[in-house]
């Protein structure tokens, strides 16, 4: 897995309020359907777990996701807009939600409701040079 993948998913792992870190793994659930998901300390996936962008990269800079991508600001990879999901939900979602664009409004709906569920879990991501153990 590409290094900058793994920095992403730990960017999410550590503002995710759900997510606990054991010393040598992380434990969290999927924004979606809430199925246990784990990945090694250094961000490695372990399982099904993978790196959803909440509000589609591709949506940034449209203006009917305006009201959704302000909410992140202007960066797709904002701590605020990276969840862990299981790669079956994290491909539905592509391939259903995304894939229709912010212009329908069923995909927005959907959007919403899941970056209304990443917020409700969001945490401040502690600073990582003080964060001994969680490379």
């Amino acid at each position: 897995m590409r290094a900058a993948l793994r920095r992403l998913l730990l960017r999410a792992l550590r503002s995710d309020a759900l997510a606990c870190f054991d010393g040598a793994a992380w434990s969290t659930r999927c924004l979606h359907c809430r199925a246990h998901l784990q990945l090694r300390g250094d961000g490695e996936a372990l399982g099904v777990a993978s790196l959803e962008h909440v509000v589609p990269r591709a949506w940034f800079g449209m203006r009917a996701a305006a009201a959704l991508t302000t909410r992140v600001g202007d960066d797709p990879d904002d701590a605020r807009n990276l969840a862990i999901a299981c790669a079956r939900c994290n491909h539905a979602k592509g391939t259903r939600h995304d894939a229709r664009g912010p212009g329908d409004t069923r995909a927005r709906d959907v959007v919403a409701a899941l970056l209304d569920a990443r917020m409700q879990r969001w945490q401040d991501a502690p600073d990582p040079s003080h964060d001994a153990g969680r490379t």
